[in-house]
């Protein structure tokens, strides 16, 4: 019989093109309505993709009070700090370390901890040499002589991947385990299970899981073109006649700790961490088994974590990226694993666009809110499923998730594949 702790969630933040906030981000899907639109962030006019879900109208400031951190960090950063200080701030514990005697103050914060998934960086951090060397025209000793003059002094430091790691961690005096993990779409999801393992481990009292990215540039547009995995016009999961996948940008972080600890300062306790299995394919970077092998074991990790089976199982966020192999090969898992006793499948990226590495915690996070409201959104962008797995239980209507547990799949480069599974406030 286990003995490690019920592991609690006790706050959320979350910021994309839908909303500042989780229940914002949730409302838009419930209604129906997308991010999704033309690309402002440079001149796509005559690109063959012009679109994207990206967080517009609001200044810098909203996000990240401080101006002075602006000069040091990325627009990727400025999401992460902010999804993780909104996180921290729900979670109570702000408050609850303000009241304690101030001799318990500094154990407190040894005990506080943050694990944050990124994307390890943008090919945006190396368009602050292109300007030299193309007026250098090969002369590398003037490149070199004039480097220093025509780069921004603050380059180095804005393209560090543990950005958001290090300021959520001085911006809220959490000084205990940390770690940053950078595995391109799967980062966020992988940020959640470490925290939760060590949770259970007692590493720490409290940590806190973030995932961000931003990867709206023309680099990242242009490559994942080339490689056939974006859409020109709707992302469109299970759907037969899906083209591809939209990027998305902005970030999402939970506050875990166990049960036990939630419980005894009285905190308002949102879900519960119940499990995860992570695995890889290893067939290649970009490639997938078209059997579905990859996202089925690492459903079947994470239902073994839980101590639950597949008929607990009330709800599945699915990857569902809208590119025609990894939709179809992800499909075939989820059959594989639940037959025709499959709960309610949806997914979320036709609103919020694939945030890469921030991806699997803004799943999760709007995982929580679907089963605390008891409603799985639909798929409006879903008009025909494909035939090929014609059983697959997706809607584009709103239906109640049969228990109060939910499944999050995630993906990545690599064959890559995380399954999490999370219980609601209102679970059993």
């Amino acid at each position: 019989m286990s003995t490690s702790p019920r592991i609690a969630i006790t706050g959320s933040g979350a910021v994309c093109g839908a909303g500042l906030n989780p229940q914002t981000i949730f409302d838009a899907i419930l209604e129906g309505r997308s991010a999704v639109g033309p690309i402002h962030y440079w001149d796509a006019t005559d690109w063959p993709i012009q679109v994207a879900a990206q967080i517009t109208g609001i200044k810098d400031q909203v996000l990240v009070d401080d101006r002075k951190l602006h000069k040091s960090i990325s627009r990727t950063d400025l999401f992460g700090i902010y999804a993780g200080d909104e996180a921290i701030k729900s979670s109570g514990v702000p408050a609850f370390r303000t009241a304690l005697p101030e001799a318990e103050v500094p154990g407190f914060n040894d005990r506080s901890g943050l694990v944050v998934g990124s994307g390890g960086g943008s090919y945006q951090v190396n368009y602050d040499f292109f300007p030299l060397l193309s007026s250098s025209k090969g002369d590398m000793v003037r490149f070199g002589q004039e480097l220093a003059s025509s780069v921004h002094p603050m380059w180095l430091l804005r393209i560090l991947p543990n950005n958001v790691l290090c300021h959520v961690g001085i911006r809220n005096h959490f000084k205990g385990t940390n770690a940053c993990i950078t595995n391109q779409c799967a980062s966020g999801a992988l940020a959640l299970a470490e925290a939760a393992a060590s949770l259970k481990i007692g590493e720490a009292d409290r940590i806190v899981a973030v995932g961000h990215d931003a990867p709206i540039e023309p680099e990242a547009v242009l490559g994942y073109h080339q490689l056939g995995l974006l859409s020109a016009d709707v992302l469109r999961p299970f759907d037969a006649r899906r083209t591809g996948t939209i990027f998305g940008e902005g970030a999402a972080a939970l506050a875990l700790e166990p049960l036990e600890s939630a419980q005894a300062r009285q905190a308002t306790v949102i879900g519960e961490f119940l499990g995860s299995g992570a695995v890889s394919e290893a067939t290649g970077i970009v490639q997938l088994r078209a059997d579905g092998d990859g996202p089925a074991r690492a459903i079947a990790l994470a239902l073994a974590d839980a101590g639950i089976s597949p008929d607990e199982v009330g709800m599945i966020v699915a990857h569902g990226n809208g590119t025609p192999n990894s939709d179809a090969s992800e499909a075939a898992a989820i059959l594989r694993m639940f037959g025709d006793k499959a709960p309610p499948v949806t997914a979320f990226k036709w609103a919020t666009g694939h945030t890469l590495a921030a991806a699997g915690t803004l799943d999760t996070v709007l995982a929580l809110e679907a089963l605390n409201r008891e409603a799985v959104p639909g798929i409006p962008t879903l008009h025909q499923v494909d035939p090929s797995f014609a059983a697959l239980p997706v809607s584009r209507e709103i239906r109640p998730p049969r228990s109060g547990i939910a499944l999050i799949i995630c993906r990545g480069f690599g064959g890559m594949n995380v399954a999490l599974l999370v219980r609601g406030s209102t679970g059993s």
